[in-house]
């Protein structure tokens, strides 16, 4: 039976005295840490050295922390206000700083993007792994305690637990752990209970008895980890608006976490709600690229038909998708039911012809009480009907023979026992979810109805289309569209996502191949990679496109559909000579000449092709022009999805940006500091500003250079 406790010392004394001094310790990525007892088996490996802990587990969130004394000044209020009263896995930050103990080993499948470069543990002990085969992976190492937070609710007096925001490994975790568990293998299962977590049904929904012991004590309820809506630059709603272009009116949606998904879900809210101004910016950006994609497998209207979203990840926009009634296409676990959907039933009326387009998709013909029962669920069969021994019984009493492919019984049956719609079904399957606090909160508060509609589930199914009900998926994920980021790709396709070539992990491979694979599978399904033409980093600008690179995440023979900021190639059967015109077309144009004359040196293109004159003004200032009349609109704003912070905060983080572009080299510092002394004298636009900073009165010489540094850095983004 589970244990329930109220302390998480005492939850760790009795696995100690289960499993002993060796711990292999799982935990979900993301939100679903249950921190405070991490923290207890992280003190006691730091405070007794016969410990062995081992933590697996991927992306450990941490609260920001400031890079310099100027920026401590915004940041550090920023951070107390929005991130509240968020416990940090202490293991996290000890990897951060170089500071893990001997006897204490992290292993991260994921990092938090960019997090841990300089961690020389994280670097080490990282485990490469698609998503779908971390479950593998966790049981291969010997995993003996798997702990998650879990939601908690009492109906009818029963308790009831959820795995919230993180079924996404542990679903598919349970029936391993109990066939290890019967093969007398112990792995202890525990759960802490956390007030912030949303409740979500079906497939995240968990007997308590499979928890060995739960804690369940309300000191525990810090707040969730609840990431701020990043800002959207210019280039990022460029490439929002082309990728919304390419996604099919009735398709599936997938998409990952950043700033260039949140660009593509407004670009797709104004698809389908101002549909003209839509046009208008896609218009203004440029066609030439995109034109015969959008034709071949996109789409310019508002979604009638509406979307599914088959995505590892739940991003808060989804929710703004759903609100909207663009994510409204709902899939259903029969696969019968999908058969008959696909073929173009669209469920809102239930006949003598849908129980004869049933039969014909492989439902009965003979119906037994399973068959019966999910047609129930899904509203085929009133709830007020019942069967029994190969019979419904209609609401008048009669028993009519449940045989779908005999006339008489589908009429009888059409006339006494049908339900008006199909219902139950679900708009969404994701892995796990991470947002803003507000996110969680309108998911706590969603009617049930509504929430079901949500649906949790385990990455074995939503990341891949292999198992016995590999057709129920591909019926379900049609015209997919999987939008996934990039940081790099080379000119001939491949697309580098998660390391750099010196072999040190960025973030990691996650789910990008699996979807990237999947979408070669799918009939009608198209990979979308996208990523900003140029990164700039200290001042300088380079190419995010280049010839070539040490290391790939996505091999170039999967390479499909690529987007910037400049326009979209589609390489989907196209020669090695084809894909590097079509990505020269869509790269900066202060670099297609070094990239041009690369592939000519490798004899990969003509020595005398030239990049059309359509292609050669790709440049910011072209995008700045191209939006600003929709700005003034108050279209394709910088946080279009609202934000945590004040004005005077948005306007200080890009001074900080600006002068952060203005520090790349010592002689560059040494005039920026000259520009500060000389021009950065604080005028009554300023005040505000300044009063955020605490430098509106400074005292001393550093206060005082900080104080010109910020006026220097408000007028430079201000122009």
């Amino acid at each position: 039976m589970t244990e329930i406790l109220a302390d998480v010392g005492d939850c760790v004394d009795a696995v100690l005295r289960r499993v002993g001094p060796r711990i292999v310790l799982a935990l979900p990525l993301g939100i679903g840490k249950p921190n405070a007892l991490v923290n207890e088996f992280y003190r006691r490996a730091q405070r007794d050295p016969q410990l062995d802990l081992t933590i697996i587990t991927a992306l450990s969130l941490l609260k920001p922390t400031a890079a310099s004394a100027l920026e401590a000044r915004l940041l550090t209020p920023l951070a107390e206000r929005v991130f509240g009263t968020y416990l940090e896995p202490e293991y996290a930050r000890a990897l951060r700083e170089n500071r893990v103990p001997a006897n204490v080993h992290v292993i991260e499948f994921y990092l938090a993007p960019g997090a841990f470069l300089t961690s020389s543990h994280a670097q080490r002990h990282y485990l490469c792994a698609n998503y779908t085969h971390v479950a593998r992976a966790v049981l291969a190492r010997g995993v003996n305690v798997i702990a998650q937070l879990v939601a908690r609710r009492t109906l009818d007096g029963q308790m009831q637990l959820s795995l919230g925001s993180n079924p996404d490994v542990t679903a598919d975790l349970l029936p391993q752990i109990a066939a290890a568990r019967r093969a007398g293998r112990d792995i202890v299962l525990i759960g802490q209970t956390h007030g912030q977590m949303p409740f979500m049904g079906g497939h995240a929904q968990v007997d308590p008895a499979q928890f060995d012991f739960l804690i369940d004590e309300a000191r525990y309820d810090y707040d969730l980890f609840c990431p701020p809506n990043p800002a959207i630059s210019t280039a990022e709603h460029a490439i929002g608006l082309y990728l919304s272009s390419l996604v099919r009116d009735g398709g599936t949606l997938q998409v990952g976490i950043g700033e260039l998904g949140e660009a593509l879900m407004y670009a797709l809210l104004l698809r389908h709600q101002q549909n003209a101004a839509w046009r208008s910016a896609l218009d203004a950006l440029g066609r030439q690229s995109a034109a015969a994609v959008i034709r071949d497998c996109g789409g310019e209207e508002p979604f009638a038909a509406g979307l599914y979203a088959a995505s590892e990840m739940f991003v808060a926009q989804l929710l703004e998708l759903y609100r909207a009634g663009i994510l409204r296409r709902r899939v259903y676990d029969c696969l019968p039911l999908e058969r008959m959907v696909s073929d173009g039933h669209n469920g809102r009326r239930l006949d003598e012809q849908a129980l004869a387009l049933l039969a014909a998709a492989g439902a009965g013909p003979r119906l037994d009480a399973a068959q019966f029962a999910t047609l129930q669920h899904y509203g085929v069969f009133r709830q007020d009907v019942e069967f029994a021994d190969g019979s419904v019984r209609a609401a008048g009493g009669s028993w009519i023979p449940a045989d779908l492919a005999d006339p008489a019984s589908r009429a009888l049956l059409a006339r006494e026992c049908l339900g008006s719609e199909l219902r139950n079904g679900q708009v969404l399957h994701a892995g796990f979810f991470l947002g803003p606090r507000g996110f969680y909160a309108a998911l706590r508060e969603l009617p049930e109805s509504e929430r079901a509609q949500l649906g949790m589930r385990g990455v074995e199914f939503v990341n891949q289309l292999y198992g016995a009900d590999q057709e129920l998926r591909i019926l379900q994920r049609r015209a997919a569209r999987c939008v996934n980021t990039c940081m790099m790709m080379t000119l001939l396709g491949a697309a580098v996502s998660d390391a750099l070539e010196s072999g040190q992990v960025v973030s990691g491979v996650g789910g990008q191949y699996n979807f990237v694979a999947m979408a070669h599978a799918l009939p009608g399904g198209r990979s979308i990679l996208c990523l900003r033409a140029t990164r700039t980093r200290h001042g300088r600008t380079t190419s995010n496109i280049l010839w070539s690179y040490g290391h790939e995440t996505i091999p170039r023979h999967l390479r499909d559909i690529v987007v910037t900021e400049y326009g979209v190639a589609d390489l989907r059967g196209r020669t090695d000579e084809e894909v590097i015109a079509a990505l020269l077309n869509i790269a900066d144009s202060r670099f297609q000449d070094t990239l041009l004359g690369r592939a000519r040196e490798a004899g990969k293109i003509g020595a005398d092709y030239r990049i059309p004159d359509a292609f050669r003004n790709n440049l910011p200032g072209r995008l700045r022009g191209a939006l600003a009349a929709h700005r003034t609109h108050g279209y394709f704003s910088e946080y279009p999805f609202g934000t945590d912070l004040t004005a005077e905060e948005t306007a200080l983080a890009r001074a900080l940006q600006s002068l952060d572009a203005r520090s790349g080299s010592r002689w560059a510092r040494f005039r920026m500091l000259l520009a500060a002394v000389t021009r950065g004298r604080p005028r009554a636009v300023h005040a505000a500003a300044l009063q955020r900073m605490a430098l509106q009165q400074p005292r001393g010489l550093a206060e005082r250079l900080q104080q010109r540094l910020v006026v220097l850095g408000l007028d430079a983004a201000a122009g």
